[in-house]
């Protein structure tokens, strides 16, 4: 299990921590005190100290005594009624959560406070520098680096975001209470406002009632978004900035982003038919709206900095062409509903003024404070569309254009607009015409509604500023920043259009359809700025607003589609069948290439436009119009899991091509943006030793590497997955299995000379590809991180990793010094041939090992739902996806996450070592001890390999899962539990042997002293979860005592830092 301190865990002041943890469990104390009563505080108390005093009696080496204070503890809860065991689960779950904030807050303050920060830009360009690189070719190297963070939502976010946001704002009051400045009555306050939401933590329901849909699971994403990511990419960018231009003398160019951002949230298909292709368009739609809606803010701001009057000539003639259009009209709003009401002419929308008339929130504090200020720098974001429903949103200068109210759709409820019209929600394309059509009688009283929505508007405007002549002189900034405000408006109001399927015919010249569009006029402000001696000001709030746009874009995260190979085929087979073709998945694999090749030459549609199919092919169909008509300015790739052929990338490939035609052809025009990369995903450890032929057959097809050297830049992606191999083959098995996949695809694009990015789809967990990012980074295979990389996160990282802007900008910057390590100084392969042979040894027989515990042992299955609550975390409401990718009950189709979550909750952890020590002790006693701890000391690989694997045995608790089996496993299979944890007994000895450590963790101390820290709430959790168990089986429609599981299993969450 991957802890959210690893990649900084020695940033932690302890005395701090300690402080903090007392404060906030104290605070606690006396709201529990007052919501719960003394009596019960009695016995919380009593067993945290008995929880306590075990700890410190196993710490000690006093095995007897702990075990007979931890069956007292057991005992203790076992007395509990209903109501004592669910509060008792409440409190300390919360105790847990509060400790997780403190710990997050002091890895910000440590870092705050050195003044050489180890990973930063400073300390990696210094050390690059103090190598063979020269000052050119690191400037070089970090301008062209292409980093891509796709947030994706993977059911392993245990909170609710109600709760998420309550913890962001503790985290706020905990930095604040840092402050040598506050004065008695300051702390006073502070301590108020903590009790406050201590109590709201308290008083609110942990748990989902109701499974997110997949819009919901987008909306977390793009929270994520405004919440911190907004304020921490700026921030991050002038860092790199400032490094790049102390150590090379140049700065970062102002358009130039390292890292972007990508987003799985309702693009992902695989397995999950709640993501359909009305909800990615959806999705897409609400992820403009929301960049346009933060784009606005950002130029309200710089309207009112930007006061200045000086300008270049190439300014103020811009300017000036604005103020001639606006002077042209009589009055722009009202000729506009005039318009509106006589004719069908094209619409303009509302004309924001040039002037502001109101500050906009923070306008008065300078940009440098947005990564620092203790609270939201914006109000929550209120998103339009379906089954949601915003307060009322208006913007900061007064403008009303988005004062929309969007009610639930989802119970046959309408939607009312500014205009006042109203219409039912329903599906459109996102081209400026929408599906359905209009007579030209409901296109005008659509107009004229939202005509008469605006009289009297235009007439209060005018006393809020002076009309145009009165105007003392021009402010050419403010002007041409209104006039960006204008069509930004327009362009929001478009989207909100879109989106419900109304009336939509804006001239493409009104609103902003590209992020070089919207660039234009920010990059002309700056420039005039620069040539006019402001460059200090330029370099301001107008240079983050720049970078912004660079790295977000129109869309805020390109959304990817990912759906399975065996989904493409069932409609090729649809189609050939149609065509009287035959079965295309009968076909071999050359005859399928011959004919995929074939089709992809010509130029007519394969699919005739009046076949009929069944539900699920027309999806798949479907899926594809919408990547067309979205294209590749709003999508990124479109992954293929479980990709195992050539066939499979030319599957897509001619499907997207196919509709590609068919929705230009209706349109009338070529579609948006281009084609989407088509992203193999490889996850089998047989696919994975197949991926690098699978690579080598496709790129010598012609079609196909033309096409990568026209439409892709010479690149070819390849996706990874860490998951479902881990699944398969062991932790050790998969790790050895990926590492020379990616060499084998390395080597193969080179020898086509063809440019590789490889993405990871890592986990959260050790079991599923987790670990600290910088350590992965640079254990990866020579040549295959060469200044590209692409790499998920999922579910609870995302928070961790990104919740708080100040860890979000660390986090930033260390994938940025991680692949620039790994592209200038590779990390070193095996030394020799005989360390990749004893590789294969260790890897087949820890193979073997796991395979025939988890899928040869006729009772481990039984076992496996006896012993963890994997039956019970389908309640937790926690994905919108099902916890299987087929109704069998086996382990092959049970998901990965479902299956390491459940193992990390008994504190076994088993996915992540378990075959590890048989393959390890196997080395031994043929012989390689000296070649493994040699392997350990300079085989990065290697080395990272073992460190995370003794980094989860630490985690890792044998008396917790011994009571487990003693209390829930069948007695005949409990002596399967023992072998399993003689299993683990030998895995901690040789990865001992191997590291050269004397006790786990001893590298990482600070990581076993957070841990230690957690047990005496942590243990209690585990033992309350094995007593409910025992209830809940036996009477398992009592709903209190499923609740009680399901806040165990939340605490216990807590307390490992992470789920699945």
């Amino acid at each position: 299990m991957t802890d959210t301190t690893d990649d900084i865990a020695e940033e932690i002041s302890f005395q701090s921590f300690d402080d903090d943890c007392k404060l906030l469990g104290n605070l606690l104390n006396d709201v529990l005190q007052r919501e719960v009563g003394g009596s019960f505080m009695e016995k919380l108390e009593r067993n945290r100290i008995l929880a306590q005093s075990a700890c410190n009696m196993r710490s000690a080496g006093i095995e007897d005594t702990a075990e007979l204070l931890e069956k007292q503890l057991a005992l203790e809860m076992s007395k509990m009624t209903l109501e004592e065991a669910l509060t008792l689960a409440r409190a300390f779950s919360h105790y847990l959560n509060l400790m997780g904030i403190a710990e997050t807050h002091h890895r910000v303050r440590r870092a705050r406070s050195m003044t050489h920060l180890s990973k930063s830009c400073d300390d990696i360009f210094n050390q690059l520098l103090q190598g063979e690189v020269s000052p050119e070719e690191l400037y070089n190297t970090v301008c062209k680096q292409e980093v891509e963070i796709v947030l994706t939502a993977h059911p392993t976010q245990i909170n609710r975001r109600t709760l998420q946001y309550k913890h962001i704002r503790i985290a706020h009051l905990l930095d604040y209470n840092d402050r040598p400045d506050l004065t008695h009555e300051d702390r006073e306050m502070l301590i108020e406002d903590l009790v406050r939401e201590i109590t709201s933590i308290w008083q609110t329901d942990e748990l989902r009632r109701h499974k997110p849909t997949p819009v919901d699971e987008a909306r977390a994403g793009l929270n994520i978004v405004e919440q911190s990511l907004w304020k921490a990419v700026p921030h991050y960018l002038r860092r790199v900035s400032n490094s790049l231009k102390k150590h090379t003398g140049k700065p970062l160019p102002l358009t130039c982003t390292p890292i972007k951002f990508g987003s799985w949230m309702g693009g992902d298909r695989d397995g999950n038919p709640n993501v359909t292709a009305k909800v990615t368009r959806d999705v897409s739609l609400l992820s403009r709206w929301m960049a346009i809606d933060l784009y606005i803010r950002e130029v309200d701001s710089l309207r009112f900095e930007l006061s200045m009057s000086q300008c270049s000539d190439g300014m103020l003639k811009v300017a000036n062409d604005i103020l001639v259009e606006e002077t042209s009209s009589e009055d722009r709003y009202e000729s506009w509903n005039q318009s509106m009401i006589r004719s069908q002419t094209k619409s303009h929308g509302q004309q924001t003024p040039s002037l502001p008339t109101q500050l906009p929130a923070r306008a008065d504090l300078p940009a440098c404070t947005d990564c620092n200020d203790g609270g939201s720098q914006y109000p929550k974001l209120e998103l339009p569309g379906t089954d949601y429903m915003p307060f009322g949103h208006q913007d900061a200068l007064g403008s009303s254009s988005s004062e929309s109210s969007f009610q639930d759709s989802s119970h046959g409820s309408h939607k009312s607009f500014p205009n006042g019209s109203i219409a039912n929600s329903s599906s459109s394309p996102s081209s400026g015409t929408p599906r359905g059509s209009f007579t030209s009688s409901q296109l005008l009283a659509q107009r004229k509604i939202f005509a008469e929505s605006k009289i009297g508007r235009s007439s209060f405007q005018k006393l809020l500023e002076p009309s145009l002549p009165q105007r003392p002189g021009i402010a050419p900034y403010r002007i041409v920043l209104g006039n960006v405000k204008d069509k930004l408006t327009r362009t929001r109001r478009r989207l909100e259009l879109l989106l419900e399927d109304l009336p939509c015919e804006y001239d493409p010249w009104d609103y902003y359809e590209t992020t070089e569009q919207l660039l234009e006029p920010l990059l002309l402000c700056y420039e005039s700025l620069q040539s006019c001696g402001a460059g200090v000001l330029a370099d301001g709030r107008l240079a983050d607003l720049i970078r912004r746009v660079a790295t977000f874009g129109m869309v805020l995260m390109k959304l990817d589609l990912r759906q399975e190979s065996g989904r493409h085929a069932e409609t090729l087979d649809a189609i050939t069948k149609y065509l009287d073709m035959g079965m295309y998945s009968e076909w071999d694999e050359e005859k399928k290439l011959e004919f995929l090749t074939r089709e992809l030459k010509g130029k007519r549609p394969l699919v005739p436009p009046t076949i009929e199919v069944a539900p699920d092919v027309k999806e798949v169909l479907d899926t594809f119009r919408v990547a067309a008509e979205l294209g590749s300015d709003s999508l990124g790739a479109y992954v293929i899991s479980m990709a195992s052929n050539a066939s499979d990338v030319l599957a897509v490939e001619l499907l997207q091509k196919d509709a590609r035609l068919a929705v230009s052809g209706e349109l009338g025009r070529p579609c948006p943006g281009g084609t989407l990369r088509v992203v193999p995903l490889f996850e089998t450890v047989k696919d994975l030793r197949g991926a690098g032929s699978v690579i080598r057959k496709l790129l010598s097809i012609d079609w196909y590497r033309e096409h990568i050297i026209k439409n892709h830049n010479g690149h070819q992606e390849v996706m990874v997955g860490y998951s479902d191999s881990g699944k398969d083959a062991g932790r050790f098995t998969a790790a050895w299995e990926l590492y020379k996949a990616q060499e084998d695809v390395v080597a193969a694009c080179n020898e086509y000379g063809i440019k590789v990015t490889l993405f990871h789809g890592r986990g959260g967990s050790i079991g599923r590809g987790g670990g600290p990012t910088y350590l992965a980074i640079q254990s990866q295979p020579p040549g295959s991180v060469m200044g590209t990389l692409r790499s998920t996160e999922q579910g609870e990282m995302v928070q961790a990793k990104f919740g708080l802007p100040h860890t979000a900008v660390r986090q930033l910057e260390i994938y940025t010094t991680a692949v620039l390590l790994a592209t200038l100084c590779p990390p070193l392969p095996p030394r020799e041939q005989k360390w990749r042979n004893v590789m294969e040894e260790i890897s087949k027989i820890s193979c073997q090992n796991y395979r025939s515990t988890v899928y040869e042992n006729p009772e481990f299955l039984a076992y496996f739902h006896e012993a963890t609550p994997q039956a019970e975390l389908g309640f937790l409401n926690i994905g919108s996806r099902p916890t299987r990718r087929k109704s069998t009950t086996g382990i092959g189709h049970l998901r990965a996450i479902p299956w390491v979550f459940a193992w990390t909750q008994t504190r076994f952890v088993l996915p992540a070592w378990l075959g590890v020590g048989a393959g390890l002790k196997g080395a031994c006693e043929k012989g390689f001890t000296e070649d493994l701890k040699a392997m350990y000391k300079e085989w990065p690989f290697f080395q990272s390999t073992v460190d995370l694997i003794e980094m989860v045995l630490g985690k890792a608790d044998i008396p917790i899962a011994k009571h487990y089996d003693e209390v829930l496993v069948s007695e005949s299979r409990r002596e399967l539990g023992a072998a399993l944890r003689r299993e683990l007994l030998t895995t901690e000895k040789y990865v001992l042997v191997v590291s050269g450590h004397e006790k786990l963790s001893e590298n990482n101390r600070s990581l076993r002293r957070l841990i230690e820290s957690r047990l005496p709430y942590l243990n209690p959790m585990n033992m309350l979860q094995v007593e409910v168990l025992k209830r809940l089986r036996s009477d398992d429609d009592n709903n209190k005592l499923r609740d009680a599981l399901l806040i165990t299993i939340n605490g216990i969450a807590a307390g490992m830092r992470n789920t699945g």
